[in-house]
């Protein structure tokens, strides 16, 4: 029940429609911050912000992550730039939500200006799009998960890619546009970055650019396509592989460059909502071993 002050000493009551994983954050250290109410469309919503401390872990290994539109590729080092792991997480979600949308579409040509005035038609189409969403929203918590599950096991710092004015840059087909506006990579690092968090594991961001076209090893890579390259050992590994490792390398730098400053770790700025921050802009952000987070 939530009991709200209005005008003139009187109260509204409201009783609440529970869910279950709300238990997790009221019988836990997890602690109410804001309550928000909305009124909209006859529909009173409830939004309750939580928060607790973290214990930030002094992370044991390096864990670079590549984000693609069909994968999400990782690879782990050790403190001395050894490799001890790597991996790659099937991520679907992208080639069924880009189905919804084409059918959506399909449907708006058929009937040309029409379906905006038919409500059977409009409500497919809208049904169609919210499909698209949630099949994306449910993927990007499954990569997230799995990526956190595995850096909790090697104690890992996680690294990602500062992708900012990526959609500037791109020009691609018909087709790689239509993908490119529905890739979650920054929804994808945003639920990374807060599951991250509340395991108590750091995660920082750096440079992308030439990840995919340097050799880890040293030496120089020779392409055999546009997916596969073969190293100076002559190892044959995807290009994913190649920019998870080299992220991964990156990241073991701006640590290193930052063990001096004892009690602290480098991580940037808490995502706000689905945008990714740019740390690469000045000096990286140093936060306390301690941190909280809503």
């Amino acid at each position: 029940m939530l009991r709200i002050a209005v005008l003139n000493n009187e109260w509204v009551e409201l009783r609440l429609q529970w869910y279950g994983y709300l238990d997790k954050y009221f019988n836990s250290n997890w602690k109410p911050k804001e309550i928000l109410v909305s009124y909209k469309d006859g529909k009173i919503r409830i939004y309750i912000t939580f928060e607790k401390d973290v214990i930030l872990r002094k992370p044991e290994h390096i864990m670079g992550i590549d984000i693609n539109f069909n994968n999400v590729t990782y690879t782990i080092v050790n403190m001395s730039g050894e490799l001890v792991s790597m991996g790659v997480i099937l991520f679907n979600g992208l080639n069924r939500a880009l189905a919804r949308r084409v059918i959506a579409e399909k449907i708006e040509r058929r009937y040309s200006r029409k379906w905006r005035f038919v409500k059977g038609i409009r409500e497919t189409i809208k049904r169609h799009g919210r499909r698209a969403r949630n099949i994306l929203t449910d993927s990007c918590h499954y990569i997230s998960k799995r990526i956190v599950e595995i850096a909790r096991e090697y104690k890992a710092l996680i690294v990602l890619e500062d992708l900012n004015k990526l959609r500037n840059r791109a020009n691609g087909s018909r087709r790689f546009n239509k993908k490119l506006s529905l890739w979650t990579y920054r929804r994808i690092q945003s639920y990374i970055h807060y599951k991250a968090l509340i395991e108590g594991l750091s995660v920082t961001y750096v440079d992308p650019r030439n990840t995919s076209k340097t050799s880890p090893i040293g030496g120089k890579l020779e392409f055999i396509n546009y997916r596969w390259v073969k190293l100076p050992n002559r190892y044959i590994i995807t290009r994913d592989i190649i920019a998870s490792w080299n992220i991964a390398l990156k990241g073991l730098n701006l640590f290193t460059q930052d063990v001096e400053s004892r009690g602290f770790v480098e991580t940037p700025n808490a995502l706000e909502g689905d945008v990714a921050p740019n740390p690469m802009k000045g000096k990286p952000v140093r936060v306390p071993l301690v941190s909280k987070i809503t």
